[in-house]
């Protein structure tokens, strides 16, 4: 067996056959991206072996028409993702990167892998002519919310008033448009409002094109794929994108292929002991936002899935009782039970750094890592009442009035160490 991997271009073709075995390259050519470029294509694969498989990137806008050719005559075809070539080009030992080095990527690809693991080619032109309507749908929402965005700008210059009474996605409807071409007929003439009356009329053709695409993507679908829509949560844009991105289920052999392709298969991440799984972030990310979507709402609205959702929350909430979480630690000894915060990153500091005749201790709670005590704001009261204690003893002055932050003014360490040992430490302002 052969595999060709094939490098495609606007206007021409670089394929490379490589042995199924051993990924020997057994032959290569380069043909023009047209239908005779195609029988030239058939020819160099007949003459090299009987078996083989076409291993195409997946670039299905310059693609499309080879894939086709060789569909019609009865080839089997496989997609691999562009990902993964460049992976391959990479650890190559062919350095550089040229057409046939593309393609011969392409073929190590699937004889590495396996050309079981590659979904194949389909053709489905109810797909793709749905596909076709969805983007160029979501380009024309696009470019309206980028023209939007400087229709406002001109309308802060022009009527401010008008501007600030707009909702924020006011301008997509049709009759709030109206309106506003009404109000700005009446203002003066100037180049600024040429532009602005330009962008609204602009905006109003394409609100206008985007709700007849919709109409037509609901007529193709009920034609191609009517249970999609009868599915909860799935509207005619997710069911359009779903259609379009799928391009044929048959080429899927099961439902984990498919969940691959659409990345929502989980995938390990285990090392040594821990043995655990993590979301996918490949795939296709479209597929993936429109089933995400479905997901969302019906969470909201449908009455099975909420169910679900409930017996997976208290299944899970059950798990947790069995194993519960560790217990807050206990204060530490050398502190006081009010001066001790269990946040990790937010624990108490003590400034210790000498001054010239101060002898003082600021100790500041709720303090952010990075801060020196000095920063915090110290009780005023505190501090000028250090010079009515001495080392003798006298009143224990504590707290600031602030709820989130006190400050204690001290005067010999050593004293306070053995007044907090012998449980003589009392707050006297809180």
């Amino acid at each position: 067996m052969i595999v060709i991997g094939a490098d495609t271009h606007k206007r021409n073709h670089t394929l490379v056959a490589l042995d199924g075995m051993t990924g020997a390259v057994r032959g290569e050519l380069a043909i023009a991206a047209s239908d005779a470029g195609a029988l030239e294509a058939l020819r160099f694969a007949t003459g090299l072996d009987e078996e083989r498989v076409w291993a195409i990137e997946d670039c299905r806008h310059v693609s499309a028409r080879l894939e086709a050719a060789l569909l019609a005559a009865g080839e089997r075809v496989i997609r691999v993702p562009a990902a993964m070539t460049d992976q391959a080009r990479k650890v190559s030992r062919v350095a550089g990167k040229s057409d046939p080095i593309d393609a011969r990527a392409v073929a190590l690809v699937a004889v590495r892998d396996g050309v079981e693991s590659f979904p194949q080619a389909f053709c489905d032109e109810h797909a793709m002519e749905i596909r076709l309507l969805c983007d160029y749908r979501d380009q024309l929402i696009s470019e309206r919310t980028r023209m939007i965005c400087r229709l406002r700008w001109h309308l802060v210059t022009l009527a401010p008033e008008l501007e600030a009474g707009l909702a924020q996605a006011s301008l997509k409807g049709p009759r709030v448009c109206a309106t506003l071409t009404r109000r700005l007929a009446r203002l003066p003439r100037s180049p600024r409002l040429r532009v602005a009356r330009a962008l609204l009329r602009r905006i109003t053709e394409i609100g206008k094109e985007e709700r007849e695409l919709l109409a037509e993507l609901t007529s193709l679908i009920d034609a191609h794929a009517p249970q999609l829509l009868a599915q909860p949560g799935c509207g005619t844009v997710t069911a359009a994108i779903i259609i379009g991105r799928t391009a044929g289920a048959q080429r899927f052999p099961t439902d984990g292929h498919f969940a691959r392709h659409a990345g929502t298969a989980p995938i390990p991440a285990s090392s040594g002991n821990t043995q655990r799984h993590r979301l996918h972030r490949g795939g296709d990310r479209q597929l993936n936002r429109a089933i995400h979507i479905i997901a969302m709402s019906r969470a909201r609205t449908d009455p099975a899935t909420r169910a679900y959702l409930h017996r997976r929350t208290h299944r899970r909430q059950n798990q947790t009782r069995g194993h519960p979480l560790p217990q807050t630690p206990p204060h530490p000894p050398h502190l006081p039970p009010a001066l001790h915060h269990p946040h990790p990153r937010r624990r108490p500091r003590i400034d210790r750094s000498p001054k010239p005749g101060n002898t003082d201790i600021h100790l500041t709670e709720e303090q952010p890592l990075g801060r020196s005590a000095r920063e915090c704001p110290v009780d005023r009261k505190a501090v000028s009442a250090r010079a009515e204690f001495g080392v003798d003893g006298g009143e224990w002055p504590l707290y600031s009035g602030s709820a989130r932050r006190f400050s204690v003014a001290l005067v010999a360490p050593s004293q306070w160490l053995a007044r907090v040992a012998s449980s003589e430490v009392r707050a006297s302002e809180r």
